[in-house]
């Protein structure tokens, strides 16, 4: 579909001229646009390539999947992965009005203060420190908890604890508790290990989307112009200076002045890609599929991080999981009061935990689940049962993305290099042990009948590191493929302006140096909300922040 929202100049005289051009309408480049457009001085184009979030399976919680290999989804496949045994994955990525914020599992959630230490030491930037982030996760939040040292309320991000929790919910973190690990009711505190029930990006009941928190309450503003339908094919650039970009929408070519900036909000995988089909990037490769060298990049699409996953799955003894929690009468009570079966996120509770006990921060994140969760949803869940993801959140492996194509059309080549560092796939197999552990103690028991997934046939370390090759999964959280740092290999600077380029940044995930130890969604949001300030030229004091 394709749509136009706001004002813009007519034509007739050259290229539409805007002061800046945003690409990508996802969770990072909705909340640049609704930041930027704040200032009524500034006209800015938000460009998305896929169409309205307006959609029934969007805004129900517990129908995320749904979205996924839908015209919703880009829909992207691994190249095959040698340390899967040439296995290719599915990395489902939005496509439609907040991106992949519009169907992500909507868990809230930052990651360890250590990341954004790391991240200030990798950057030479104190600003990405923790103490500097923290009043920009304050800023953008409206936590139904209300505001403390670490929770801010008022800002777009809605955030909530889930309103109808399963009770194998409350089970499995009684059972985990019971495991020896620490109660943990908030993991965006002072503390990220433990276990407890996420809190969720939803407002009374529904997905609260980047779209949602930034976009929808800016489009009427006559400064911001939002194009759907709108695949963007290159950046311009002229004597070394980002100038505008093309775009192809109903058939035609268009191309737009941004004379300001340029901002690439489109992920970790279309970001990389663009900058390439725009002939940035290593040279060498750009070559090879036939596009004109414009600046020698050799970091662009490289260092590309994910998380990954084993699902380890158990059938149940009695009770009812979410697997058939989709009736006309849950449908009605979401709609009527935005709570039911329907409200979940899947994902309803987890747990952070150290692989080895000399590790000084959680490397290992588990999400648990009331139903099967098994090869990525691709097919309904056929019975009753519970599901715990063991993921892996400090990630050793490194991938990258690579163009097919000069064509723009094409999917590009992502390879996640997953398990090429064997640490990875020890760190893994250790948590698959201790995903037994907690199933074998508690309140959980009683739930729980047979371990379907690796089955209670495969025991010892070696067995299980050949079940978790078989059956290791995406989580969805690809970074770091344009990443900031000060090396020869860094993409952008840590104001996330492209090295060499004038006037362009990118402003996504993909510019984390490191994955976060947690789901990736708010930190990218809060990347956002740093872009925009360095933009606008404002600045935020953390000793103030921290006072208010």
């Amino acid at each position: 579909m394709s749509g136009v929202h706001g004002h813009e100049r007519p034509s007739e005289d050259g290229p539409e001229e805007f002061d800046v051009v945003v690409v990508g309408a996802g969770s990072a480049g909705c909340a640049v646009a609704g930041r930027l457009s704040e200032d009524p001085t500034l006209r800015v184009l938000l460009l998305e390539a896929g169409g309205s979030d307006d959609v029934l399976e969007v805004q129900i919680p517990a129908g995320l999947y749904k979205t996924w290999r839908t015209r919703l989804d880009w829909n992207y496949t691994t190249e095959p992965q040698p340390g899967l045994d040439g296995r290719r994955l599915f990395w489902p990525r939005g496509k439609l009005l907040g991106g992949s914020s519009s169907i992500n599992a909507m868990i809230y959630m930052r990651g360890a203060a250590a990341d954004y230490d790391e991240w200030a030491e990798l950057t030479g930037d104190p600003s990405w420190s923790y103490d500097h982030v923290l009043p920009l996760f304050r800023r953008m939040e409206d936590n139904a908890r209300g505001a403390d040292r670490f929770h801010g309320v008022g800002g777009p991000l809605r955030v909530e604890d889930l309103r109808s929790p399963h009770p194998w919910t409350r089970a499995v973190v009684r059972s985990a508790v019971a495991a020896g690990h620490p109660r943990n009711d908030d993991f965006n505190g002072a503390t990220l290990e433990g276990v407890g029930q996420y809190q969720v990006t939803q407002k009374r009941g529904r997905r609260w989307s980047s779209a949602a928190a930034y976009l929808h309450p800016a489009e009427n503003r006559p400064n911001l112009t939002v194009r759907t339908g709108a695949l963007t094919t290159r950046v311009l650039v002229s004597d070394g200076r980002a100038t505008g970009v093309e775009y192809r929408a109903g058939g035609r070519v268009h191309t737009v002045r941004g004379t300001r900036e340029v901002v690439l909000s489109g992920g970790a995988i279309n970001s990389p890609q663009l900058l390439m089909l725009s002939g940035i990037g290593p040279a060498d490769h750009l070559r090879e599929v036939g596009v004109d060298v414009v600046h020698d990049l050799p970091g662009v699409g490289g260092g590309l991080q994910d998380h990954p996953l084993v699902p380890v799955v158990s059938t149940v003894r009695s009770g009812t999981s979410l697997r058939l929690a989709e009736t006309p009468v849950n449908l009605a009570r979401w709609k009527a009061m935005g709570r039911g079966p329907l409200t979940s996120n899947l994902a309803e509770a987890g747990l952070f935990t150290r692989s080895t006990p000399e590790l000084t921060e959680p490397d290992l994140q588990f999400h648990f689940l009331p139903v099967k969760f098994w090869k990525q949803a691709e097919i309904d869940p056929d019975v009753e049962a519970f599901s715990t993801l063991v993921v892996l959140v400090r990630v050793h492996s490194r991938g990258t993305v690579r163009l097919r194509s000069a064509d723009p059309s094409w999917s590009p080549a992502i390879d996640a290099g997953y398990l090429t560092d064997e640490r990875d796939l020890d760190a893994l197999v250790s948590g698959v042990e201790k995903a037994r552990e907690i199933a074998s103690v508690g309140p959980l028991t009683s739930v729980l009948a047979e371990e379907w997934s690796p089955g209670r046939a495969v025991q010892g370390r070696e067995a299980l590191r050949v079940s978790v090759k078989n059956t290791l999964e995406s989580l969805y959280h690809p970074v770091s493929s344009c990443r900031m740092g000060t090396d020869e290999q860094a993409v952008v600077d840590s104001q996330l302006r492209v090295r060499g380029i004038e006037g362009l940044r990118v402003v996504d995930a993909s510019v984390m140096p490191t994955l976060v130890r947690g789901n990736t969604n708010a930190p990218t949001i809060m990347i956002a909300e740093r872009a925009a300030d360095l933009i606008l030229g404002r600045s935020v004091d953390p000793a103030l922040a921290a006072a208010g």
